[in-house]
């Protein structure tokens, strides 16, 4: 009787655990998109909203008018990989939700890490390392890992030169989006209003 008790007692316990896995986010955008991540993981979902909200946004700060996806990543990667991006100007308030969902996933992030806040050994990133295309690209990366050196300036330096294999190559552009973007997003301070850009009358004539 008392087995019986206990293996139904490990049963409950091991089904909340695997609820609290899976988030609650539920205001998704771009759920009518095509599933760019297969990874195994109950936040699968997410992570795909993470991802194409990003590109929404850099789309939208980086080429507004043209609609160029590859001229978005070029000048994201370009600026991310020196620290010089203006995220705070960057996202939009919906990712901003995304990112709130995102934190909730524990063991997507490591908060103590110098070089990212992107936990290296979480399940998102081995699916990331095991699914890049270009073999080149996906030796570095896997061999970064390995050695424990992995960090946005060092794998930044291939990915700047072939940044535009993130348009059919959805994995590195989810590191892209993980690593350059979403885990910048801690160290911004949000409580600040974005800056307005100065208007210039170019009907005055000095």
């Amino acid at each position: 009787m008392k087995t019986k008790f206990y293996l139904i007692v490990l049963f409950f316990a091991l089904n909340i655990t695997s609820c609290k896995k899976e988030n609650t986010f539920t205001e998704f955008e771009f759920a009518d998109k095509p599933i760019a991540l297969a990874c195994e993981n109950g936040n699968s979902k997410l992570y795909n909203e993470a991802l194409y909200s990003f590109e929404n946004d850099i789309l939208n700060f980086y080429s507004k008018e043209n609609k160029s996806l590859l001229t978005a990543y070029s000048q994201f990667v370009r600026l991310a990989v020196f620290n010089r991006a203006n995220y705070r100007e960057i996202v939009s308030d919906h990712t901003l939700k995304v990112f709130e969902a995102l934190k909730e996933d524990s063991e997507l992030w490591d908060l103590n890490s110098p070089k990212s806040h992107l936990n290296y050994n979480s399940d998102l990133v081995h699916c990331i390392s095991q699914n890049i295309i270009n073999p080149d690209l996906k030796t570095t990366f896997n061999a970064l890992l390995s050695t424990n050196s992995m960090s946005p300036k060092l794998f930044g330096t291939p990915l700047a030169t072939s940044y535009s294999l993130t348009l059919t190559d959805k994995y590195l552009a989810a590191y892209v989006a993980f690593d350059l973007f979403y885990a910048k997003l801690f160290d911004v301070d949000f409580t600040q209003p974005v800056k307005e850009k100065a208007k210039v009358d170019f009907n005055i004539t000095k």
